[in-house]
This record gives C-alpha cells, structure tokens and sequence, in this order.
C-alpha cells in the first residue's frame, strides 16, 4: 500500500467519524423555563433556567430585550450566571441611581444548531411598607380589635 493510499483512507475514517459525531449532535431547547418572580428590594433571588442541546448551549439572559450583564461581563455585578444557566441576583435593585432590576426576563440558549428561547418570566419588586389596620368587629354587643399587617 502505498503512502498516499493510506493517507486517503486515514482522511475517509476520520470524515467517516466527524459525521457520526455531527449526526448524534442537537439544536438547544428549554428544559427548565423561568417562573415569575415577586421579591423585596436587597434580598437574592434566582430566576431559573435549564437547557440542553449537544454541544452544550451557552445560555444567555435579556431583560426588556436587552442584554443582562453578569459577573462574567463585570466582577462587580451584583447579578451571576450559574453553571445550570440560572441567574442570580445577589440583591435586588430597585432605584434612581442604578437601573432597576424589575422587568421581563427571557434566557436564550445556542449552539452551533440553533437557538431555543425561553418563556417570558417577570421579575416584579415588592413594596415593602406595612399598614396596620384597627378594624373594630361587633360581634353580641361585644368589641374584638384586630390588627392587620399587609405586607
């Protein structure tokens, strides 16, 4: 067998392989879509998101339809990408000086195949004022005080 014969077959094995590969490959699609979310302003929370695809997807997330930034753009992001494609807030913002963290989130997970986009989840800050309410009930010329907390 010649040199030359051999490097063609070679090439056809390795041609033969890279196709198996590519067929057993798969466009990204959500397995795990975010949840609408009601959260007190400073505390953490996690909007979900899981995808899968092969080769992995990277997950990226928009607010508004605009592009959130994370830990992985600025170290001193208060908002981090997990691993799972979750993203956390390390505290909720909600103010004049930074912009606020309330809105509508979607993740977008891609690959060389494709792009699968998740559900709309909102992100909603609670306010967190307590009104307390002195409600007199009547009940057989008896008097009951209740307090109610709405928070």
């Amino acid at each position: 067998e010649t040199p030359g014969k051999r490097y063609e077959r070679q090439r056809d094995r390795i041609h033969i392989l890279r196709s198996r590969l590519r067929q057993e490959d798969s466009p990204p699609r959500i397995v795990e879509h975010p949840s609408d979310l009601i959260v007190s302003k400073g505390e953490p929370a996690t909007l979900n998101c899981k995808a899968e695809g092969r080769p992995t997807p990277t997950v990226e997330w928009y607010k508004d339809g605009e592009r959130v930034e994370t830990d992985k753009d600025d170290s001193r992001s208060h908002r981090m990408l997990l691993p799972s494609g979750s993203l956390f807030f390390l505290r909720i913002v909600h103010g004049r000086r930074s912009k606020p963290d309330e809105g509508a989130y979607v993740c977008v997970a891609r690959n060389y195949l494709g792009e699968a986009v998740s559900r709309n989840a909102s992100l909603e800050v609670a306010c967190k004022y307590a009104i307390s309410l002195i409600i007199v009930l009547r009940h057989s010329n008896k008097q009951c005080w209740r307090t109610v907390i709405f928070s």
